[in-house]
Parts: structure tokens; C-alpha cells; sequence
């Protein structure tokens, strides 16, 4: 073997030349990112090429960029344009952390030194403040043990408020317009308090809504009446973050026009095709959609591909054809689509699928601020 041997580098050779220590090197072959050419059958060694040199150098970088192991050994083995891909990945990951520890060290910051909380008031339209709160209302979470979900996000930004709820399983967006007097805050208001505001928002006599926020204390005056209440104590997930992930840049999604009364006539009609799953232990029927030979929605079952036709209003057909697509199968929970398609608020809807593992969005084509997110159900 010492004629093969002299063509290769010794462990510790690819670790001076990589930058990665030797005991680096033996985890990533064990985790079969980087394996050597050769193995000493006999004495164990583990013998590089030439060749590995530039994958180790590769690895000792990602190494100490943080990038987790599974992406590494992608990284190793993938085209350049992938691997560009997978440090963009990457690179976002680090600033949303980035973004995450300020805002922590911010709130431990008040804690060791706090200050009088500033005071942010807002003026706002009723009819627009009602219409977001509907938008959202829909995927409050009620798990008693995820009370940070149990309520309404309000970020108020320098123009407006934007409102946020999530249960997990669906995220809502909304947001209202509003004359802000102090700095942007983020505030997150409990059900009951919501719901009690939404009622005093239908009042005829509704004048513009009044809301001020000062550190956990709220006040809400509308109709001559005023509302007071107490923030949660819990830190809302970074939505922003989770729609970067769930529905950000997706250049492949299909975009579909629906009407929603024949949606809403589609689910809900007794012959709807579904799919039997079970959940938390619970039955439940799963609507399939896909599409048809024009690009119009339908919906799909599983075991025969029978479908109804949406684009023209049509009921649900038991004879329709199998489905052109052939590869686009999403399952979603119908109880809560129809829930998005009637926190809406709107007759035409566009629904944006992306595959069977990513989540459907449900957005209104005249406002880009409004819109909800569904989690599909693996088929």
C-alpha cells in the first residue's frame, strides 16, 4: 500500500491544509459529509485526495458559519448554483437570529433599567378597524396551553396598525390605516377584549376610533363608550418571519382566481369529495385540491382523481376526469378554508398552492395587506 498511500494525504495533512481539526474531520466522515478515499483496513487510517481538499476547506467555512451538518453535506455534494442557494438560506437564518437577539436584549435591557413605557395613540376608521378585526378573528388560537396565541398581535406602525393571529395550524393578516401620534409598538390584546371592541364598532353613531397604548395598559374609546384592558405578558411569534418561511418569494406557486359562493358551495356541499385522516386521535375529512385542464380549482379525491370543477361555479362533478396536473395535490382542512373564505370578506379570492407540503395562501386581489395562511395536510 505505500504506493497508494504516497498519492494521498494523512488525516492530519487534509487538517492542516483544511483548516478542520482532526477530530472535525472524523465526525464528518462518521456523519458521512466528508468520507475519506481510503481506510487502512489494517491500521484504521484514513488516507484524502487532492480533490478533497476544496470540500474540506468548503466544510471548515460553513463549520464556522454556523450552517447546520444535514446542509453541509448538501452543500458538499451539490452544483455551485445550490450551494448559493443554501448560503442565502442560511444567511437569512442568521439575521432573523440577529433580529431576535436585539429585540431580547431590548427587553432584558428595560428589565435592568426600566423607563416610564412611552405612550402611543392612535385615531382610526371603524368601519376599516372592523374589517381587520373580522380578517383575523378566525385563527385566534383557544389550546389553554398556548395562551401566547390566544390573541390579537396589533403592530402599530408609523401609518397604521397591523393586526396578526395564529393558532398554528392557519395565520391571518390584516390592517387598518391610522393617524399615530408616539413611537411604533407591538401589542398583543386578549380575545375578550377584541371581541367586546368589535361589537362597539358597529354602533351607527361610531365616531373615529380612539386606541392608546402605554407600556401593557390599553384604552380603546369608540361611540362614547371606552374600553380598558391589560396587554398580554406573552411575546407574540415573529410573524414576519414565519410568513418569510411559509409564503415568501415563491416564483413556481400557482396563483388561482376562485368566485367564492361556488367555493363555498363546493365544500360544503354533502357530495364534496374528501379524504379520511385522522387528527389528534379524531377523524377528519380533508379536501383535496388541484386543478383542472384550464388552470381553474377542483377538488380531488384520493383514491379514484374524481373532481369538481370550480371555475365556472359548478358543483361538484362525480364524473370528472382525472386530474391534467398530475403532480399538484394539496390537502387542507375544509372547516378552515371556509373560515378564510369568509374572514375574507371578499366575492373573488385568489388561492396561491405551492405542492402538497406547502402552505395555501387565501388573498384578496385588491388588498395585498390581507390575507391568510392554511398548513396543508400530508396526503
Amino acid at each position: 500500500m505505500p504506493g497508494v498511500e504516497s498519492d494521498l494525504h494523512s488525516i492530519g495533512e487534509l487538517a492542516r491544509a483544511s483548516g478542520l481539526t482532526v477530530s472535525a474531520l472524523r465526525f464528518y466522515d462518521s456523519a458521512g459529509v466528508l468520507a475519506p478515499a481510503l481506510v487502512d483496513p489494517v491500521t484504521g487510517y484514513r488516507w484524502y485526495t487532492d480533490e478533497q481538499i476544496a470540500p474540506a476547506r468548503l466544510v471548515a467555512g460553513l463549520r464556522r458559519v454556523g450552517m447546520p451538518v444535514p446542509e453541509i453535506a448538501a452543500a458538499v455534494r451539490a452544483e455551485p448554483a445550490a450551494v448559493h442557494r443554501l448560503l442565502d438560506t442560511h444567511l437569512r437564518r442568521l439575521s432573523d437570529g440577529l433580529a431576535d437577539a436585539r429585540r431580547e436584549i431590548t427587553r432584558l435591557r428595560a428589565l435592568v433599567d426600566p423607563v416610564p413605557p412611552a405612550t402611543t395613540t392612535l385615531l382610526l376608521s371603524p368601519a376599516e378597524l372592523a374589517a381587520a378585526v373580522d380578517a383575523v378573528r378566525f385563527a385566534v388560537g383557544a389550546d389553554p396551553e398556548l395562551p401566547v396565541l390566544s390573541g390579537v398581535l396589533l403592530d402599530v406602525e408609523p401609518d397604521g396598525v397591523r393586526l396578526v393571529a395564529t393558532d398554528r395550524h392557519r395565520l391571518a393578516l390584516a390592517r387598518s390605516g391610522a393617524s399615530v401620534d408616539g413611537p411604533p409598538v407591538r401589542v398583543l390584546v386578549g380575545v375578550d377584549l377584541v371581541d367586546r371592541l368589535r361589537t362597539l364598532l358597529d354602533a351607527a353613531d361610531a365616531g373615529p376610533v380612539r386606541l392608546t397604548v402605554a407600556g401593557a395598559d390599553l384604552r380603546v374609546t369608540v361611540a362614547g363608550r371606552t374600553l380598558a384592558g391589560t396587554a398580554l405578558p406573552h411575546d407574540f411569534p415573529d410573524y414576519r418571519r414565519l410568513l418569510r418561511e411559509a409564503v415568501g418569494e415563491r416564483p413556481g406557486a400557482y396563483r388561482i382566481p376562485v368566485d367564492v359562493a361556488a367555493l363555498r358551495a363546493a365544500l360544503t356541499d354533502p357530495a364534496a369529495p374528501t379524504v379520511a385522516r385522522e387528527y389528534g386521535g379524531e377523524p377528519l375529512a380533508v379536501t383535496v385540491l388541484g386543478l383542472d385542464d384550464r388552470g381553474g380549482l377542483r377538488l380531488l379525491p384520493a383514491a379514484d382523481i374524481r373532481a369538481a370543477d370550480l371555475s365556472a361555479g359548478l358543483s361538484p362533478d362525480p364524473l370528472a376526469g382525472p386530474d391534467p396536473a398530475g403532480e399538484l395535490r394539496v390537502g387542507v382542512n375544509s372547516g378552515y378554508l371556509l373560515d378564510a373564505l369568509d374572514a375574507a370578506g371578499a366575492s373573488q379570492l385568489v388561492l396561491e398552492l405551492d405542492g402538497p407540503i406547502a402552505p395555501l395562501a387565501v388573498r384578496r386581489p385588491d388588498d395585498a395587506d390581507t390575507f391568510s395562511v392554511l398548513m396543508p395536510i400530508r396526503l
